[in-house]
């Protein structure tokens, strides 16, 4: 038997959502998983992707042996229910970037899960399937909108269950994502963090995450403007993407356009504006990069309101 699930690239954060908001993206990894039928030949893990500089983004970053997080997800469901994996076939279809803080490792994960769950007869259900993949990821902010979709808050309780929220993003705002040709490990990004923050960074980054979320629901674009400034961690993440701070003041001036901010750990930025700025917004950041000299894909993209789906 053999099971494919197309799964949506993330963008965690949003400005001040440090580690519970996500947002899916059009971008997608497929993970099938094919039962195989000789004894003995373990579990199998290939990576397959139309990237041109495929071993050195994916190859490098997604081992396909028993350390892979795929084989570890699918272990942890194949163990919930008092099973091991046996002769499993997994074949990794890529497009989503990696190192650039779009997801790609949730995308794999849940990938995997939905997969080999569908494969034991549905045995997790969609909460089971999110504390896994929590726990191989780390946080929920990514897993949880590649499996339900959409704009997603989120939060891993002391239980270690999800509590999330899906949010309905406004059709009349855009995302612009700016792909760099710049490797940035979720290692590095979190290193530069400090320990502990300033009361009043924490109480700042309250009042933003208020506002964010009455701006959502209520499409106030310029109270958007305000509540996608962060203090938690991109100050302290700005010096390994200067453009993100140089597209910020290159958009600050434009009323239609809310503002840049990092997506997940980076390198990768997400311009928020309304539909009608999108081409002003990524003529304004196709300028930076090219005055950076830094190469970079940029496109406008709708929210994925639908999440990982069985193919």
């Amino acid at each position: 038997m053999k099971v494919s699930v197309k799964v949506p690239a993330t963008s965690a954060n949003l400005g001040p959502g440090f580690d519970c908001l996500g947002i899916a993206l059009p971008i997608y990894n497929t993970v099938t998983i094919d039962e195989t039928v000789l004894p003995g030949t373990g579990v199998e893990i290939n990576i397959l992707s139309q990237d041109e500089n495929f071993d050195d983004l994916i190859i490098d970053h997604i081992p396909r042996d028993e350390n892979s997080i795929v084989y570890k997800a699918v272990e942890l469901l194949y163990n919930s229910i008092g099973q091991t994996p046996s002769e499993l076939k997994i074949n990794i279809q890529t497009t989503i970037p990696v190192t650039r803080g779009l997801g790609s490792s949730a995308a794999v994960i849940v990938g995997a899960l939905i997969a080999a769950n569908h494969l034991l007869g549905e045995p997790a259900d969609e909460s089971a399937l999110l504390s896994i993949a929590t726990e191989i990821e780390g946080h929920p902010d990514n897993v949880t909108p590649a499996i339900v979709g959409g704009l997603v808050l989120s939060s891993q309780e002391d239980d270690g269950s999800i509590l999330y929220r899906k949010i309905q993003w406004p059709e009349e705002w855009a995302l612009t994502v700016c792909i760099p040709d710049v490797e940035l490990a979720t290692e590095i990004s979190r290193s530069v963090l400090p320990e502990n923050v300033p009361m009043q960074d924490a109480v700042y980054n309250t009042k933003r995450m208020g506002m964010l979320m009455h701006a959502v629901n209520t499409a106030d674009a310029e109270l958007m403007k305000a509540a996608l400034n962060d203090r938690l961690h991109q100050p302290y993440r700005a010096k390994l993407v200067p453009w993100m701070d140089e597209i910020n003041k290159s958009i600050r001036h434009d009323d239609d356009i809310f503002g840049c901010v990092l997506s997940g750990a980076g390198s990768a930025v997400l311009v928020i504006s309304k539909q009608s700025a999108a081409d002003r917004a990524r003529a304004k950041i196709s300028e930076v990069m090219e005055n950076l000299s830094v190469k970079a894909e940029i496109k406008t993209l709708k929210v994925e309101n639908n999440g990982a789906t069985i193919i």
